[in-house]
């Protein structure tokens, strides 16, 4: 393990594979060239290398690697002398769970076992309790004046109900990512007592219903907010070819754009009193006026709006991560 000096740390990454980075556009990319450029060095493993016995700590059989500036062969392992064995999370000087959804059984298992980690002294980002709080669909019921209707169920009569009221909707299951397993239904209502089915497996899930919003068109934007206040760009993802979803996963264009003054109202609600409980890093999706997602697992498009405007957005994260790192929050 690398050792660290007063102004640098050693920091530990939860990370998917690496070799399935896209490191022009990928945020945790971003995050570990920064904290490479000031000098802090870079472990990473995935969640099913972090254990914990009776008797001991939660440890992770982590590798250290080095960025390289290569596009190809971009980052090397570098073999310290307990190459193999695990370290301690408490013995890093900061934890970050960047694991991509879905939040599934694996995953709500790594956060308690982080959440144990922290207890033995860790410093772990995103504060894995409030991972667990904040399930990025049902997130935004606790603030209601900012969303737009909105109807989570499993009942299909009430989905219903809420088509006749609303005419044009948005159905989505509560564990999607990326834009997946997303509907939208008309005035006719065709197809939606077979998508209510789909979605809710004869009633057996809840799923999400919401009024679809014209202003789509213009981009669903992603805000994010570290250490509790805005990025002053977000990216505008806008729907191609017919889409309705404006996820660049399901082929959305990005344009980066300045945050409305309405954006900044929307961020300076949320920022503060999910900062306070552990969320370093949230990203807001916004449609129009109206939030529609909170972000925490692995919240993304830094790069993008990089690329864009020049705002170094992983530079703001690790001026915020060095911040934080040692203050209890």
């Amino acid at each position: 393990m690398s050792i660290q000096t007063p102004n640098t740390m050693h920091i530990l990454f939860i990370a998917d594979p690496l070799e399935s980075f896209k490191i022009y556009k990928d945020s945790t990319f971003a995050m570990m060239r920064e904290l490479q450029k000031r000098g802090h060095t870079l472990a990473v493993c995935g969640p099913e290398a972090i254990s914990w016995q009776q008797g001991g700590v939660v440890c992770a059989a982590a590798v250290d690697i080095r960025l390289t500036g290569d596009p190809q062969r971009w980052f090397e392992v570098v073999t310290p002398s307990d190459h193999g064995k695990p370290v301690a999370l408490r013995d890093y000087g900061a934890v970050l769970m960047r694991k991509d959804p879905p939040f599934d059984s694996e995953y709500f298992y790594a956060t308690h076992l982080l959440e144990q980690a922290e207890r033995e002294g860790a410093r772990v980002f995103n504060k894995p309790r409030a991972l667990r709080d904040h399930p990025e669909k049902l997130a935004i019921m606790e603030f209601p004046s900012l969303i737009g209707p909105t109807l989570v169920t499993r009942s299909a009569e009430e989905v219903r109900r809420f088509h006749a009221e609303h005419r044009d909707i948005i159905l989505k299951p509560l564990d999607g990512m990326g834009g997946m397993g997303i509907f939208r239904v008309r005035d006719d209502g065709m197809n939606l007592g077979s998508i209510i089915e789909t979605l809710n497996k004869s009633g057996a899930q809840s799923l999400m219903v919401q009024k679809f919003l014209p202003e789509i068109a213009q981009g669903d934007k992603r805000i994010l907010i570290i250490g509790g206040k805005p990025v002053p760009y977000c990216l505008a993802r806008i729907p191609q070819g017919g889409e309705v979803r404006g996820n660049l996963a399901a082929g959305g264009k990005g344009v980066a754009q300045a945050l409305s003054i309405r954006d900044r109202e929307i961020a300076e609600s949320i920022g503060p009193v999910l900062f306070a409980r552990g969320l370093l890093l949230v990203g807001l999706d916004v449609i129009g006026d109206k939030v529609t997602e909170i972000n925490v697992t692995s919240p993304t498009c830094f790069q993008e709006i990089q690329q864009q405007t020049g705002y170094d957005v992983a530079a703001f994260f690790v001026d915020a991560l060095e911040n934080f790192s040692s203050v209890d929050m």
